[in-house]
């Protein structure tokens, strides 16, 4: 099982936060895929950044980071706020957060 930092674009901190989500190995990533991947981190208090959900969709491209632009660049922007909206409640008290991060209660949603 590969380290999920012999990924292209996946450093230390994204890693950390990956593996705090139960993702902890590069075949794992694959497997589950970029929206999959990102939607866990966001189920489990992650603050939603386009950035990032874009930097997971390039690195398992095998892309530099910086490589989405155009109407691929507004497809992903699309598809994020998909995920956003499903699976970030920005209402959610940080009590209701950690409940949910273990397991106790589920993502309250409108």
């Amino acid at each position: 099982m590969a380290s999920l930092t012999t990924i292209k674009n996946i450093g230390p901190a994204f890693d950390e936060a990956l593996t705090a989500v139960g993702i902890t190995t590069a075949e794992q990533l694959r497997e589950m895929g970029a929206d999959a991947a990102y939607a866990k981190l966001l189920e489990n208090g992650s603050k939603p950044h386009f950035i990032g959900y874009y930097v997971l969709h390039m690195a398992l491209q095998g892309r530099p980071w910086n490589d989405c632009k155009g109407e691929e660049k507004k497809a992903l922007r699309r598809q994020f706020d998909k995920i956003k909206a499903q699976n970030f409640d920005q209402d959610r008290s940080a009590l209701e957060t950690i409940l949910n991060q273990i397991g106790v209660i589920e993502a309250t949603r409108k």
